[in-house]
């Protein structure tokens, strides 16, 4: 008969097997979109471009689980918010931005940009109403689909936490090529790198997507640009430790504050999900 210490053993065995496993995949993809981006993008700007991209994709299927959480629990198990127009959606504006702190048209959500930036078919309006293809114009798509998601937190109590959101995510850098057609190559092979990553929900994998792929990237490349690492990133089993010993015997916690790297409040809320007794404001 196994012991109920062998037994958890055995559970964090499994765990800590699991977590590898989700992490080497993880870690492929981001070289895939590293050997793809070879020689055109500097490390230490690849960075930017990766995580703005992932936490693109995160904010827009955060969106839409939201909202079809929502529809579902009314009643309408066959709802999508991404299949809608963007003319419907608009509709849900003012409480999606209350409730969330930000909006994102369906049309402009990473899994439909994704679907639609080879396709000469689809096309969107510029700044100045102009008809556009998005194949054709990716980077100025991207370019104006930021713009409004940061546009749409303002007047919210998230507009200062959006303001400025994806500076460093420079659609239109030589960096990425020297000419619009060559950019646009290089960002349709990072939306593909990043849709292939298997990021899931955070309730569903054992480790934290984002601050794992953060402190990845960090390690690559901070040597090559003159910095270190343990500048911008604590370690994952620090964080962690720091965040099971100060939560130790909580059900509910009001607020957690971490002033030091934007991962460890990364990792605080990925624990937090994965565990529905705790609460949280971050």
């Amino acid at each position: 008969m196994l012991t109920e210490i062998t037994k958890r053993g055995i559970r964090e065995m499994s765990i800590d097997n699991k977590k590898e496993q989700e992490r080497e995949e993880l870690h492929r993809a981001i070289w895939a979109i590293a050997d793809e981006l070879r020689g055109a993008v500097d490390g230490w700007d690849f960075k930017s471009y990766v995580l703005g991209t992932m936490f693109y994709r995160y904010i827009s299927e955060n969106l839409t689980s939201f909202i079809n959480q929502g529809e579902e629990e009314a009643g309408d198990a066959e709802f999508d918010y991404a299949s809608l127009s963007d003319e419907e959606a608009e509709e849900a504006r003012e409480d999606v931005v209350e409730s969330k702190g930000f909006f994102i048209l369906p049309s402009e959500l990473f899994c439909n940009v994704h679907k639609n930036c080879n396709n000469e078919k689809v096309f969107f309006k510029d700044v100045e109403g102009n008809k556009k293809s998005v194949k054709e114009n990716l980077n100025e798509f991207l370019e104006l689909i930021f713009n409004h998601i940061e546009d749409s937190a303002k007047g919210s109590a998230s507009e200062n936490r959006f303001a400025g959101l994806f500076d460093d995510f420079d659609v239109n850098s030589n960096k990425l090529g020297s000419t619009v057609a060559k950019r646009n190559e290089r960002l349709v092979k990072l939306l593909d790198g990043v849709a292939s990553m298997n990021l899931g929900s955070i309730k569903n994998h054992e480790i934290d997507a984002f601050g794992d792929a953060y402190e990845y990237l960090m390690t690559m490349y901070a040597s090559n640009a003159g910095k270190s690492g343990g500048e911008f990133f604590t370690p994952a089993d620090v964080s962690e430790l720091l965040t099971r010993l100060g939560t130790v015997g909580k059900t509910k916690i009001n607020k957690v504050y971490d002033q030091t790297t934007p991962n460890m409040i990364q990792r605080i809320s990925g624990i937090f999900e994965r565990n529905p007794l705790i609460s949280k404001e971050i």
